[in-house]
């Protein structure tokens, strides 16, 4: 083996460590030779070259002292004319002749001396081998005219007074100006705007043509006028301007010939400038500039980064960032690879929108557009994902390295980030807030099925409105859903808060009861000074501290209430006899309130998980008093308090013996043992207890398991939720998991059928005949459409038709766009929707946010849209709780101690409570529930003004003519449809008879017209109706399906719905008002000194709320 130490020579001493440390000794007896590399030839060319050329500053100082010497010399031409004396008479020698003093002439040789030299210097450095090219450059000419003969002057004296047109030199000067930019831009590493650099360049050539004009029309009016500098700067502004005053005129043909030539020269050479600065203006525009630093020292900033930028995203961004006041000094900046819209750009052209939003083209992956957005001076930076594209994994891709290029150029500056998969959402934990758009739209969905119009209540909870909308309206449910949309979420500090002070250490139930009975606001929530989870309704056993921050819902913050004292308001007590006392409630409401003798004991025990009780006393003191409600105790008695272990369900349901065995065999309560995806909150459901065959997953299909085909085969007891998607995503989890959680008693819980496509068989097979719920998820492969509002078109088409079917079907649905809403349940012919959609319109024009909250579908809860939430991440930028405020009510997250959104019905049973006050005190007093609002549906008044509903004579006629022939026809043959609407050419030839007749007709009044008109829509309606129930009734018996229990007739056209949030104590309770409440959590309730699992349930819950914090 060779020996490598032989072989390859030490390296010199300094490359050797060893040397580094004891010196560069032995060296000098090294035979070695160093070597020094250059990067350019080691010649006095390449070194000149490196000097005057190639070195930046070096560069830049030769080409600065070039630049004065063309002033300069411009300067002593100007001395030259002002010293010479206007020469008499008019001979051409005046024209080649001039009077030039001795020093002057010595000056201007000088000056030309080293002009000539550096520009041949600079000719030979720049020499590759073509002479022509470097002598017919125009600055090599312009310098031989204006040198050349001051030079021969030297060695030829009787030359020295030779007219040398020395003012050409400006242009020489342009061009020195024009080097020494981009020299300068080279030796400070910084590019300015190439706005900068063409406007500088215009107005150089604008001051060289007036200065060469000047000089020429002086000289050469030497043997006309003998103009000064002055007169003939006057001469050329006018000219140039094309005013003309004509007092000032060059006489002789050649300043005639001069001006021409110099006009010719300024129409050739100005629009190609002007050209060029108006090409870098219009790319300026659509790129957008720089947001100015010293705007961004000065003045506060948000950026909104988006992939494309459409006018609806950008109205509802603008409209819910400054609906806040504090945020009116704010500067939106928008950085959008994409070319502005032109709806945008004409919206921001408003002189409110263009004094306050900067839009910038650029990506926020390079750092040169974050820098030119100022990122890391701004106050935040939002986040948005493009929602209407086909693959919403790409979107999030582009999303997730948007946010990681603003955290790696602002680690600083606070991230809002919106995500569509809840799978991408662990990418972004980072961010400060993070709305994924799946998590929110399927739990909505799912609370939809068992709290109706949750969707509807959590919308108008997180939009920022006045209470305004509807005032103007005549009817009074669209006034009171209006006032009732403006209550939100705000939150102050206990020992600060006139509304919650005084119940420093009192029970959150009793300071919640008696808030509102005193102000009208509802308290929701508490968080901890030193903790930083947010807990729902913490029940009767939670204790208000001074420092606690306390979330409430009001129509505004209390910051912004005035307080009235008792004698303003006993002032006003003739006014108002109605009401009594600081409270503002009827008078019957506060004698209520208070009781009579026997009041009862609060009512602490283990509660019913499917509603409070709001039973009536015992019948003996009924027949006595008037039925009374115990008091909300200030701190519950714990004595009275029994533990309910809702683990072992021991008073969920009410069933027998054998039953509850078989119930338990069959639930278990636990976490989930998978995750669908990293990231996802863990909660507590109903779960079985042994894993379920995949095979006997599949509803329409047998297998070994099971024979059954269909969902009437499985005879549940409770009615279906099915759900009709495009596939099975993991969002899904969070569908499943809020209709499964252990707060939901095992007796409501409903079968969820999953259907991935929904042809007539398939919805048949599942039960969409006595499903509860029909959950009809947006399609994703519809959401990119060439028209953008066309990405909902088969999703409305498909509810359409589920409409047109099954009339009596609850179905829930979810849209891209808000402005689609109206096309749920279409009735082309319906009066009261077309005047919903008038006041829309008036609502929209007023410059309300909810236009829209006054459509049924929505009011309902029967639709929303997603993008509706965008508004919930706007708003997290004053109210930072608000995400997770909106998590807890959906069941998104589950934090120990903290409550969770529910329902009850009110019953024949329940009115005996009347108002919601009454309600208030009932459920805090007895169940520890805070209601929130009310669910109320009413009977449809149709009052149409005869300007909606007009009827003429001749379809009086032809609806009178078509019910004889339907009568003859039932009577006669049983078997033929009592509408003409199956015989078009008999309905046709019936019309024509009717119009003929109509015309010796007798007229009606508009009632008797209008009442005709309702019968005859209704007699087309039914026989429309008639036909798709023959239809679907067909079909289930070629299925092999019972056609039992199909309701054909049955619709909601005749009802309303629409919700109350927070409304006033005197509501008078309605039959069959849903009441939306916040219950306490019920393991909170579970005895801490005995061996449960509330303990590791707790540790659970808050190592995952600490890891998922999303």
């Amino acid at each position: 083996m060779v020996d490598l130490e032989s072989e390859v020579p030490p390296l010199p001493p300094r490359y050797r460590f060893r040397d580094l440390l004891l010196g560069d000794q032995g060296w000098q007896n090294d035979d070695r030779v160093q070597v020094e590399f250059y990067m350019n030839e080691n010649t006095f060319k390449e070194r000149l070259k490196l000097f005057f050329i190639k070195n930046q500053r070096s560069s830049l100082r030769i080409r600065l002292f070039n630049f004065s010497l063309k002033l300069l010399s411009c300067l002593l031409y100007i001395i030259r004319v002002l010293l010479e004396n206007p020469s008499q008479g008019n001979e051409w020698s005046h024209i080649f002749w001039v009077n030039r003093s001795l020093p002057l002439w010595g000056l201007q040789v000088l000056v030309a001396l080293i002009s000539l030299f550096e520009t041949i210097l600079l000719g030979y450095l720049s020499y590759k081998g073509n002479i022509w090219e470097q002598i017919l450059r125009i600055p090599f000419i312009l310098e031989i005219i204006n040198a050349v003969p001051f030079i021969i002057s030297i060695f030829w004296p009787s030359l020295r007074n030779l007219f040398v047109p020395v003012f050409l030199n400006c242009w020489l000067a342009k061009h020195a100006l024009e080097n020494m930019i981009n020299d300068l831009h080279r030796a400070i590493q910084r590019t300015q705007s190439a706005m900068f650099n063409q406007v500088l360049i215009l107005i150089s050539t604008l001051l060289c043509l007036i200065f060469t004009c000047i000089c020429g029309i002086q000289h050469l009016e030497r043997i006309g006028k003998k103009l000064n500098l002055f007169d003939s700067l006057y001469f050329c502004i006018v000219t140039f301007s094309t005013v003309g005053f004509g007092d000032v005129t060059p006489e002789t043909w050649s300043s005639k010939l001069f001006v021409v030539a110099m006009i010719c020269v300024a129409l050739v050479v100005l629009p190609i400038q002007f050209e060029q600065l108006a090409y870098l203006w219009m790319e300026r525009q659509k790129s957008g500039g720089n947001y100015s630093r010293h705007r961004a020292q000065t003045e506060k900033h948000v950026v909104l980064c988006v992939s494309s930028l459409k006018i609806d995203l950008l109205m509802d961004f603008l409209n819910e960032f400054y609906a806040h006041p504090r945020l009116q000094d704010y500067y939106v900046v928008i950085l959008c690879p994409t070319e502005m819209d032109v709806q945008v750009r004409r919206v921001l052209q408003i002189p409110m929108w263009s004094q306050r939003v900067i839009y910038l083209q650029g990506s926020a992956l390079k750092d040169q557009d974050l820098l030119r957005a100022k990122m890391d001076d701004a106050e935040a930076c939002f986040i948005l994902s493009s929602r209407c594209e086909v693959d919403r994994t790409s979107s999030d891709h582009q999303t997730i390295l948007r946010a990681w290029a603003v955290k790696d150029f602002a680690p600083n500056c606070p991230l809002y980030v919106q995500i569509l998969k809840p799978e991408n959402k662990f990418h972004i934990k980072f961010a400060d807030h993070v709305v994924c758009e799946e998590e929110f739209k399927y739990a909505m969905l799912a609370l939809n099925c068992v709290c109706p119009a949750t969707s509807t209540l959590i919308t108008l909870l997180v939009h920022t409105s006045r209470g305004q909308e509807g005032q103007q309206s005549p009817e009074q449910w669209q006034k009171t859903y209006g006032r009732c949309s403006g209550n939100e979420v705000y939150h102050i500090t206990l020992e600060e808060s006139t509304f919650f002070a005084e119940y420093e250490g009192k029970s959150f139930t009793y300071a919640s009861f008696h808030a509102h009975k005193k102000f009208g606001v509802c308290l929701i929530g508490v968080r901890r000074e030193d903790n930083k989870n947010i807990l729902l309704n913490p029940g009767p056993r939670y204790i208000m501290n001074a420092t606690d921050i306390c979330f409430y819902i009001n129509i505004t913050k209390e910051e912004n209430s005035a307080f009235k004292n008792q004698d303003q308001q006993k002032k006003s007590k003739v006014s108002r006899s109605f009401y009594h006392g600081p409270s503002r409630l009827p008078v019957h409401s506060i004698i209520a309130s208070m009781g009579t003798v026997a009041i009862d004991l609060q009512d602490t025990s283990c509660r019913s998980a499917s509603g409070p009780t709001l039973s009536l006393p015992a019948e003996g003191i009924k027949e006595v008093r008037r039925p009374s409600i115990a008091p909300v105790l200030e701190v519950a008695d714990t004595s009275s308090i029994q533990t309910c272990d809702l683990l072992s369900d021991q008073s969920e349901d009410e069933t027998t013996a054998d039953e509850h065995v078989s119930s338990n065999l069959e639930y278990a309560k636990g976490y989930p043992p998978y995750s669908p995806y990293i990231g996802s909150s863990p909660t507590f459901c109903h779960l079985l207890h042994e894993k379920v065959p995949f095979c006997c997953l599949r509803l329409d299909k047998s297998c070994q398991h099971n024979y059954y085909e269909d969902a009437k085969a499985y005879g549940f007891k409770n009615k279906l939720i099915i759900v009709a998607a495009e596939t099975a995503g993991n969002g899904l989890y969070n569908f499943i998991v809020p209709l499964r959680a252990y707060y939901r008693p095992k007796k409501e819980l409903n079968p969820i059928v999953l259907l991935l496509d929904n042809p007539l068989d398939d919805l048949l097979r599942c039960g969409v005949t006595f499903a509860a719920n029909m959950v009809v998820v947006d399609k994703e492969s519809t959401m990119s459409a060439e028209e953008d509002y066309m990405a909902d078109a088969k999703t409305i088409v498909n509810v359409q038709t589920l409409f047109r079917l099954f009339s009596s079907l609850s179905i829930i649905t979810e849209l891209t766009h808000p402005a689609n809403m109206r096309f749920m349940q279409f009735r082309a012919k319906d009066c009261y929707s077309l005047a919903l959609s008038k006041l829309e319109k008036k609502e929209r024009e007023r410059g309300s946010n909810l236009a829209f909250m006054f459509r049924l579908p929505f009011a309902a809860g029967r639709v929303f849209s997603i993008s509706m939430l965008d508004t919930l991440l706007y708003q997290s930028f004053v109210k930072d709780y608000m995400i997770s405020v909106t998590r807890l009510l959906l069941g998104l997250d589950t934090t120990p101690g903290s409550g969770f959104l529910c329902s009850m019905k009110i019953t024949e049973d329940d009115l005996w409570i009347r108002t919601y006050a009454r309600l208030y005190q009932k459920l805090c007093s007895s169940s520890g529930d805070i209601p929130i609002g009310i669910y109320r549906t009413e009977s449809q008044k149709l009052t149409t003004s005869e300007s909606q509903i007009s009827i003429s004579v001749e379809e009086w006629e032809d609806t009178k003519d078509c019910k004889e022939q339907g009568h003859h026809r039932g009577n006669h043959r049983n078997s033929t449809s009592s509408d003409q609407s199956d015989h078009p050419l008999l309905r046709r030839k019936s019309m024509q008879w009717a119009r003929r007749l109509s015309r010796k007709g007798p007229k009606h009044s508009g009632k008797t017209a209008e009442k005709i008109t309702q019968q005859r829509l209704n007699l087309y309606r039914r026989s429309e109706r008639q036909e798709l129930a023959e239809l679907v009734k067909n079909r289930m018996k070629h299925l092999g399906l019972s056609t039992v229990g199909y309701d054909e007739m049955n619709d909601h056209q005749g009802t309303l719905s629409y919700i109350l949030i927070n409304p006033s104590p005197d509501t008078r309770l309605e039959l069959n008002d849903v009441v939306y409440l916040i219950r306490p959590d019920p393991l909170a309730y579970l005895p801490n000194n005995e061996p449960s699992h509330k303990n590791s349930i707790q540790a659970t819950g808050q190592e995952s709320r600490e890891e998922t914090q999303l």
